[in-house]
């Protein structure tokens, strides 16, 4: 054997006699070492290199300012053109503009991911794009009101709950709402005011501030009382249904507080806000659907049977159960862009929950 070369147990051997001296050590004597010591005396080392922690979002930043003035510019232009032309733009502007730069088209896909893992790559993008046209196609109708009001006069409007809320109506008996965030959940409730119906509702206030300014006067503008989701607003809602008023909550929201209900296969904690305010007001609890038709521009509005008095949670899990027939025959107008499960956050609970 010649004198002067390495002799190698392991063909990992000859790999390492090139790395520099940290690198070499052994993992346990690693972690005695101090950062500043690694860093000055073996910088080329990987351990000397502290790790990019990934920037958080912050409401109200330069991006959330940007995507609400393009959003206002996009709105202006949009209302000046005829109804389709400007349906068409809104939905390829929130689909290749700003989904992608607001992060929505990424939470669509992490969202679609969670549900369907099996699903491939095209086609969560394919459908991630299809909801956030759909998104700017939602978001310019509702800006429109009276435009939408005179749309929606003339839609089908169907389901075995509309004559219970017909009767509701004659005999003063209170009327709550339920819908997702699905096709256009201010159609339905168009409908009605365009019949002469007087619909309140609880609306959450939207992570983007720029936003939610001008998304909030636009709520009210519709029909009136409209109240921000809190315990004001809640207290606002139950005193308007209790004096025989009609309403609308969405409750596909995530919420820590919520009840666990499985929502399109996996726990989604949700509120029984909608349940609790049904029992105490004795209103009708009534889902409802503004589904957007082929042609991307009309509706069908769907009033579905009264849910049945009962258990709160129970009571939610069949709205729940309603939502999600409608997301999976159509799942491109549901709002997969918003966190709906939130899993990293649901597993640490449950490890908490877990502890000794």
């Amino acid at each position: 054997m010649a004198r002067g070369k390495p002799v190698a147990s392991h063909p990992a051997q000859f790999t390492n006699q090139r790395r520099t001296g940290f690198d070499a050590i052994s993992k346990s004597r690693i972690k005695r070492f101090p950062k500043r010591f690694v860093a000055r005396f073996f910088p080329r080392s990987r351990l000397a290199k502290p790790k990019k922690k990934k920037r958080k979002h912050k409401p109200g930043g330069w991006q959330d300012w940007l995507s609400d003035r393009i959003l206002r510019g996009a709105i202006w232009l949009a209302l000046r053109l005829p109804i389709r032309a400007r349906l068409w733009l809104m939905g390829r502007l929130v689909r290749h503009l700003v989904a992608p730069l607001a992060g929505y088209r990424q939470r669509a896909e992490e969202n679609l991911r969670h549900i369907w893992p099996d699903m491939g790559v095209l086609d969560r993008r394919r459908l991630a794009d299809l909801v956030a046209d759909n998104a700017g196609r939602t978001m310019i109708d509702n800006y429109d009101v009276h435009g939408l009001m005179r749309r929606m006069q003339h839609a089908t409007v169907s389901g075995e709950g509309l004559a219970a809320v017909e009767a509701a109506k004659e005999a003063g008996q209170p009327v709550l709402f339920v819908t997702g965030h699905f096709g256009n959940f201010e159609a339905p409730r168009a409908a009605l005011v365009a019949r002469g119906y007087r619909i309140g509702g609880l609306y959450r206030p939207m992570s983007n501030p720029f936003f939610n300014a001008h998304y909030a006067a636009n709520m009210h503008a519709l029909s009136d009382p409209v109240f921000e989701q809190g315990r004001r607003g809640t207290m606002g809602l139950v005193k308007h249904i209790r004096e025989g008023g009609m309403g609308v909550l969405l409750f596909d929201v995530y919420d820590s507080a919520g009840a666990t209900i499985d929502f399109m296969g996996q726990p989604a904690p949700t509120l029984t806000s909608a349940a609790d305010i049904a029992l105490k007001t004795g209103a009708l609890l009534v889902p409802f659907f503004g589904i957007r038709q082929p042609d991307g521009v009309s509706f069908e509005a769907v009033f579905e049977a009264p849910i049945e008095h009962g258990d709160p949670v129970e009571m939610m899990r069949e709205a729940t159960r309603r939502l999600e027939a409608r997301v999976r025959a159509h799942p491109e107008q549901w709002f997969w862009i918003h966190r709906r499960w939130k899993p990293k956050r649901q597993r640490k609970r449950a490890a908490a929950k877990m502890a000794p």
